[in-house]
């Protein structure tokens, strides 16, 4: 009798055929384990980076964690929930078949692919990134990745791998909220000895929802929100923030110190922003001079319109942030696997609106990066006219292997 198949949605993709290994439901990190969860968050990271392949019962593509997943390369299938229960003991996930079988299985034969871009098909690639392993990793690819000129972070993710609770520092005092920053410069400068020659690193300013913040705080108050995704949090929470500031300084302070002439190959993102007014007050609240680079992500409706005047309004660079983009544009929870059909990352309005953000960029002569999961990359490619990307290093590393082969 062959071993029972339960299939699924693949929610990140993998280079990997299939993947084999015993199920960790604990929540506590087993190398090699495949992690089973209702849902993915960040109290599951340690579990996360050290799993082979995730199995879960809700969620999106592109959630914060999936994300995780994909810059790993960590494959993530979502099954009925009804059916998470009879995952145990050794299971194997077939990415190729988006299904899960109890037990052993063999592959099926992949067939031939059609024709896809290729590393010649674009400029420059910003990396996306979990830690300093990450840039080693793409460094470490033989040929080197000429295209891979520089990394991108989210302030989180720091948090996240440095085991730091950003809430709960910021909101004990002015000395807590310096040593927060001290602590996050001590991580970035150890991604920055990791960078080649030519190479930079950009962090996107914290952008915790409070669900999210709620799950990794312990000491301080987090307002429940109704609709997290559409509440305080990215510029909005940073302008509310009081000790913030103090905290980036510190961060920046030892980032000079430690770096020194080195130090502007560091720069950071604002993310979840509408307009060049709060652009300019976010530059305000933090102490920035007006020749300080700053960089803008559009991904909300507004953003795209106010593309043209955040450069006017001195943003170093734009990164559009697709995944949240889309949700915002389209109506349809990112994290929601009940609309999943209507999250289409290819969708006309989508499209209309990344070429809008580009074309800004370009008229003003500032760089715009384009985020593009790895299944969109031909069609970005083909129908943007940018070739600055933003792609998750196993998606590069793939990229890297195909362009080769």
């Amino acid at each position: 009798m062959s071993p029972r198949e339960i299939p699924g949605v693949v929610l990140v993709g993998s280079h990997r055929r299939y993947v084999h290994g015993p199920c960790n439901r604990t929540g506590e990190p087993v190398d090699g384990a495949v992690l089973v969860a209702d849902r993915l968050g960040p109290e599951l990271y340690e579990a996360i980076v050290a799993c082979s392949a995730v199995v879960c019962a809700r969620g999106g593509r592109t959630g914060h964690m999936q994300s995780l997943c994909r810059s790993r390369g960590i494959p993530v299938l979502r099954i009925d929930p009804s059916e998470l229960d009879a995952l145990t003991g050794e299971v194997t996930v077939l990415p190729d078949r988006g299904s899960v079988v109890l037990g052993a299985a063999e592959p099926a034969t992949r067939p031939p692919g059609p024709a896809a871009a290729t590393l010649g098909d674009i400029e420059s690639v910003c990396v996306v990134i979990a830690d300093a392993t990450d840039i080693r990793s793409t460094n470490a690819l033989a040929p080197r990745v000429e295209q891979a000129d520089s990394y991108f972070i989210r302030e989180e993710f720091v948090c996240f791998s440095a085991g730091l609770s950003p809430i709960d520092a910021l909101r004990a005092g002015p000395r807590e909220a310096e040593r927060y920053g001290a602590a996050v410069a001590a991580e970035l400068c150890a991604m920055a000895d990791e960078l080649l020659p030519g190479q930079r690193l950009v962090m996107r300013l914290l952008d915790l929802r409070s669900d999210d913040a709620a799950k990794i705080t312990t000491g301080a108050h987090v307002d429940d929100e109704p609709n997290p995704e559409l509440g305080r949090h990215g510029a909005r929470w940073l302008l509310g923030e009081r000790h913030y500031p103090r905290a980036f300084r510190a961060l920046r302070a030892r980032v000079r110190e430690r770096l020194g002439a080195d130090a502007d190959r560091l720069s950071f993102a604002v993310p979840f922003i509408n307009d060049e007014d709060e652009f300019a007050r976010l530059r305000r609240h933090l102490g920035l001079a007006g020749d300080t680079p700053l960089g803008v992500f559009v991904e909300t409706p507004a953003a795209v319109h106010s593309a043209a005047a955040f450069c006017a309004s001195g943003a170093s660079e734009l990164f559009v942030g697709t995944k949240d983009l889309i949700q915002f544009y389209l109506a349809a929870d990112r994290g929601n696997h009940l609309v999943s059909a209507t999250y289409q990352t290819r969708h006309p309005a989508v499209l209309a609106a990344l070429r809008q953000a580009v074309e800004s960029g370009h008229a003003a002569g500032v760089p715009v990066h384009v985020f593009a999961l790895g299944s969109d990359l031909d069609h970005y490619v083909r129908r943007l006219p940018t070739r600055r990307l933003m792609m998750c290093t196993a998606e590069l590393r793939h990229l890297a292997e195909r362009t080769a082969a």
